[in-house]
């Protein structure tokens, strides 16, 4: 089910991506997925897009200038949640509440769902993100989240065939 178009105000608006769109944001993306390439982004966001991926982005003057991409999810912590996998601003236009309007549609869109909440894991390092979320956003610190990496992505050329 697509997402509705969301307009804020004469120059903003929400959007749902498609596919066909991904080329056209990735600078933005790659401000957050520094270890992307296009073609990986690409892939992996088709691996996702059947387990319910979706992007939004908020579009100003008909740039994207802010981007998240999220999923509704199970499990036995949160329950039917969604999980934010990427929230990003243009680092030009940061402080301006755009990423604040992006989290909030995915809030009212978790909302009308009757999820549970509304998750998602920050890098430790992102210090300023921490505060938006804790300080704009009341979201609550309630774990770490740990990994050990074995292979990055695994082998690229064949993990990622779709």
């Amino acid at each position: 089910m697509k997402l509705k178009d969301m307009p804020i105000s004469e120059t903003l608006v929400i959007k749902e991506l498609c596919v066909n769109e991904l080329e056209q944001v990735f600078p933005l993306v790659s401000q957050l997925r520094t270890h992307l390439s296009l073609n990986e982004y690409i892939k992996l966001v088709k691996l996702m897009q059947p387990n319910g991926y979706k992007i939004i982005c908020l579009y100003e003057d008909e740039r994207a200038v802010s981007y998240a991409g999220f999923a509704r999810l199970i499990n036995l912590y949160y329950g039917d949640h969604i999980w934010v996998y990427e929230l990003v601003t243009d680092k030009s236009q940061r402080g301006k509440g755009y990423g604040k309007l992006l989290l909030s549609y995915i809030e009212k869109y978790a909302k009308d769902n009757c999820l549970g909440c509304v998750a998602l894991s920050s890098g430790l390092a992102r210090i300023e993100a921490h505060q938006f979320y804790e300080s704009s956003m009341q979201y609550e610190k309630t774990s770490y989240v740990f990994k050990k990496i074995l292979n990055l992505f695994g082998n690229q050329e064949n993990k990622l065939e779709v």
